[in-house]
């Protein structure tokens, strides 16, 4: 991702254009790395830093996020110092991923004083430190630096602060001729797609792969041949000639530049009208699903921790079945023995019967403990059938149960799979706790219950999908009517999906079927049945785990999901 240097002058420019004398209105700690700044002025704009260690940034953004009932340290100290003070200067650092806002404001004892918040954007390294400028003594940072992690730049609250090591590249902006031609010669005068990127500062190695192939164009590739390259580039982002462009593959996002990268030129690309709107479409969804993907690991090993208890469970009584199968022989050595009990001494070790049972008239060789009477011997056979009779009704019901119970886990995991914001993260959880594969832990926080999947079919029916088995459940037992239409993967976990309605059509249905496909495990696959009946045929068994029904009389449907877009109600 071409998050470097260059792409950063050209957000500083877009930022200063619009904060430099405006105030700081609130600041908020929506993730534990991650800033969003509500700024006042001529209009109302919110500025989002973030020193998340694989999508660092900040631009302006349009969007909100929920904020946790108590700040983080580091959000109250912000708020202190920097909350109603004017914002003076935004700068880049000498074209490196390291940006500095100075804030004038009132310290606590009333004296004016100018404070500067920094940011680094450095992959793992990213972080943001509040500094007050006079003295360079670091109030807080939102990542504290110890010395056993870093013995030469330790960052913690009352320390002076330190600057990252100065790169000795060249800046771009600044550069000379000679120095470049020197820097070759310590390259042994290797010309190649990271010359520009090990030589410059701010130069990621997409921009300069991509400014080696423009000046190859006139070949051979020589030093004034790039550096007319570089020339042309700082030339169109001087006179403010911007190309905020996402490429894609198909319809995933694969990176963006400020310039147009000639390495893309065959993908499929959009253009933005600034880098804030740029950020906010790269990195905001990536982000989102990577932080959610965060607070559901727990979920996730645990689930999958019960599943592996499942499967286990089921091997095991899959082998007592296995060994079942023996019982009916037991069952006729006992009856074998019982009619010939009068040719059996004591002292045999085995006697030899005729099976009547068989229709082959065969003879079977029947072994016999010497100790035991022949009553004794014919008991133990009996004793053997019904152990193993008893053991294999129990392994029935226990893998009935255990493969109820791994249908529902599974089903959770495909719930967790379509989550799209915290707040049903907690209804999971809170789901579980219901199962009681959680134990359960009083909160002061509660949570707002959040609202299935609306859309609207082609002909104006509103169809609703659940986001987890608490919602299937409500739909099904109490939202639906009788006669609406339910719908559901055939032996496939997934959601539960209501139609409601008269007169629902062929397309409706089709609509429907592919919802349900869509929200289930079987999303990636095609041809994917999906049963449907009316409300009144589907059933909950009574001590059933959430969102797991029976029902009959219904309908089998092929869909491939995703395949028709459906509309989503507002």
């Amino acid at each position: 991702m071409a998050l470097d240097g260059i792409f950063l002058s050209t957000i500083t420019s877009e930022i200063r254009n619009e904060i430099i004398d405006c105030k700081i209105d609130k600041i908020n700690q929506p993730e534990k790395d991650e800033l969003l700044i509500s700024i006042r002025g001529k209009k109302n704009i919110k500025l989002l830093i973030s020193a998340n260690a694989t999508y660092p940034r900040i631009h302006l953004t349009d969007i909100s996020k929920v904020n946790p009932m108590q700040p983080p340290m580091f959000c109250m100290v912000l708020r202190k110092y920097l909350t109603n003070g004017r914002i003076k200067n935004i700068y880049q650092l000498d074209s490196d991923r390291i940006l500095c806002m100075d804030i004038s404001n009132t310290d606590e004892l009333g004296f004016d004083s100018v404070y500067t918040l920094i940011v680094e954007i450095m992959g793992r390294h990213s972080n943001i430190t509040l500094i007050r400028a006079r003295d360079h003594k670091i109030m807080d940072c939102i990542k504290h630096i110890t010395p056993e992690i870093n013995s030469f730049r330790t960052l913690l609250p009352g320390m002076e602060y330190k600057y990252p090591p100065k790169s000795e590249k060249l800046n771009p902006f600044n550069f000379s001729y000679d120095e470049v031609t020197a820097r070759a010669k310590e390259n042994n005068f290797i010309l190649d797609k990271n010359f520009l990127f090990n030589v410059f500062t701010g130069f990621s190695k997409i921009i300069s792969k991509d400014l080696f192939i423009r000046a190859s164009f006139k070949e051979p590739v020589t030093i004034p041949s790039l550096l007319h390259e570089v020339e042309e580039l700082l030339n169109s982002l001087g006179n403010n000639k911007f190309h905020f462009v996402i490429y894609y593959d198909g319809n995933k996002p694969i990176d963006f530049y400020c310039y147009p990268l000639i390495n893309y030129e065959d993908s499929i690309n959009k253009e933005f009208p600034t880098a804030s709107k740029l950020l906010d479409s790269f990195y905001s969804e990536k982000d989102k699903q990577d932080r959610i993907k965060g607070r559901t690991q727990d979920i996730e090993k645990l689930i999958s921790t019960n599943l592996d208890r499942c499967y286990k469970k089921v091997e095991i009584l899959n082998s007592i079945l296995e060994e079942a199968k023996e019982k009916d022989t037991y069952k006729i050595f006992g009856e074998l023995l019982t009619a010939n009990i009068y040719s059996i001494k004591l002292g045999d070790k085995n006697v030899k019967l005729w099976n009547y049972y068989s229709e082959d008239n065969e003879y079977l060789d029947i072994k016999l403990e010497e100790n035991l009477t022949p009553s004794e011997n014919i008991q133990k056979y009996f004793k053997k059938y019904n152990k193993l009779k008893k053991s294999e009704i129990s392994a029935l019901e226990q893998i009935k149960h255990a493969e109820e119970e791994i249908n529902y886990l599974t089903s959770v995991l495909n719930s967790i799979s379509h989550i799209n914001s915290y707040d049903e993260i907690h209804e999971i959880r809170e789901e579980l706790i219901e199962a009681g594969y959680i134990k359960f832990k009083k909160t002061k926080i509660k949570n707002k219950p959040t609202k299935p999947h609306h859309y609207i079919s082609s002909n104006g029916l509103d169809i609703y999908v659940g986001k987890n088995n608490i919602q299937n459940d409500y739909l099904t037992l109490k939202f639906a009517n009788k006669n609406d239409l339910w719908f559901h993967t055939k032996n496939i976990p997934g959601s539960h999906v209501i139609i409601r309605g008269k007169n629902i059509s062929e397309s409706d249905i089709m609509e429907a079927a592919i919802l349900a496909a869509t929200f289930s495990k079987a999303q990636n696959s095609s041809n994917v049945p999906v049963d449907y009946t009316e409300i009144r045929n589907v059933k909950k068994p009574s001590g059933a785990k959430p969102g797991m029904v029976i029902y009959s009389t219904n309908k089998t449907i092929y869909v491939n999901p995703g395949e028709i877009k459906i509309k989503r109600a507002e």
